[in-house]
């Protein structure tokens, strides 16, 4: 291992020393890395969604059985649409799920993948679905 970092720093250090991390358990872009039981890898994100938990509004607050609602596919041509700073907030929380989705919460992509067409133009219909 010591002979692979130290190429890779003659390679890509040139600019400042590379930073490695050791141990049984690792923090990266969101992720945690667990390497506690021999010859398995498990990773979870639990620290990410709390943080995004606290930037989600509390009239978004509650609980749903399923990861999206029976009505996820329903359009609402007459809904009114968000502010400027809610649309920016549905953008932010739609993408920062997107990533979740992809690392280690495969159950809500169909949710959120859905919720992406609506990013351009959200609505509270949408808002709420979030």
């Amino acid at each position: 291992m010591e002979d692979i970092l130290k190429q890779l720093t003659l390679k890509f250090g040139q600019d400042g020393p590379l930073t490695t991390n050791r141990g049984k358990v690792l923090d990266y872009l969101g992720m945690t890395i667990h390497y506690q039981v021999k010859g398995k890898v498990k990773f979870s994100m639990l620290e990410y969604i709390n943080k995004l938990l606290e930037k989600v509004p509390h009239d978004m607050d509650g609980t749903a059985k399923t990861p999206a609602a029976k009505n996820l596919f329903n359009i609402n041509d007459g809904a009114k649409k968000l502010t400027e700073e809610r649309a920016q907030l549905f953008h932010h929380i739609v993408a920062k799920l997107l990533y979740l989705c992809r690392i280690t919460q495969q159950d809500i992509q169909m949710a959120i993948a859905f919720l992406c067409t609506r990013v351009k133009r959200p609505d509270e219909y949408y808002d709420k679905k979030s």
